[in-house]
């Protein structure tokens, strides 16, 4: 099978009903999100910043992969597929995609503020002060902050350079260091960037499908059958 790798970003979740930063106007009630979605943050009001997370975890409960998310699970019928997504939601794995890396983290996990390897799966949206890890420190969102490192960036760069095929998805490849994953595609690798506003891509063998995701996964696998 073909190693098919797909990179996704916020636009795969929006018909789900998730809202992006941009969604909010960069605001959050009349917090500026790098307020609230940063180390800092976490310092100076951490309570505040657990109720940020909350909101954006209640929201993730009532919603349900759309048919992109469907749709980039069936490809798996005929392709290694493996998923990069910048997505904190699940809705790729709710989907029945089985091999799915998360650059920013994971809603869905909380993790220790003393030993990053300690990662606890939530039973609900609420994560609390109070609420410890099993060496008795507070658990954190299993997030990736602005201004904080990409653990799995350099596991991605070793995906992408081995990619048969790449399908852009739902991003505008302006976010770092994500978006310089396509540098990393091998020359003559074959591109689909699906996404309505023909996002800026600086590679050979590009296809772009100017779409939504819903729409656009389904056009992507017409195109894609053509090269099983």
């Amino acid at each position: 099978m073909k190693k098919l790798v797909v990179l996704s970003g916020a636009g795969m979740s929006q018909e789900s009903g998730l809202k992006t930063f941009r969604d909010m106007g960069g605001l959050w009630e009349q917090y500026d999100v790098t307020e609230v979605a940063s180390p800092e943050a976490w310092q100076k009001n951490p309570e505040l910043v657990l109720r940020f997370y909350n909101e954006r975890r209640k929201q993730l409960w009532n919603a349900s992969p759309n048919k992109g998310h469907f749709g980039i699970a069936e490809l798996e019928n005929n392709f290694d597929v493996t998923i990069i997504t910048q997505n904190v939601d699940d809705l790729h794995e709710q989907a029945g995609s089985t091999n799915v890396l998360h650059l920013h983290g994971e809603l869905r996990k909380a993790r220790s503020t003393i030993d990053p390897d300690l990662v606890y799966t939530l039973d609900n949206c609420e994560l609390k002060l109070g609420d410890l890890c099993e060496k008795g420190s507070q658990l954190r969102p299993h997030i990736v902050w602005f201004g904080e490192a990409v653990p799995a960036i350099s596991i991605a760069i070793r995906i992408v350079s081995q990619a048969d095929i790449l399908v852009v998805i739902g991003t505008s490849l302006v976010v770092y260091p994500a978006a310089s994953l396509v540098n990393y595609v091998k020359k003559g690798t074959p591109v689909f960037v699906v996404d309505p506003s023909k996002p800026s891509l600086y590679s050979e063998n590009v296809i772009f499908i100017q779409e939504k995701a819903e729409a656009g996964v389904k056009i992507l696998a017409e195109e894609l059958k053509k090269m099983i």
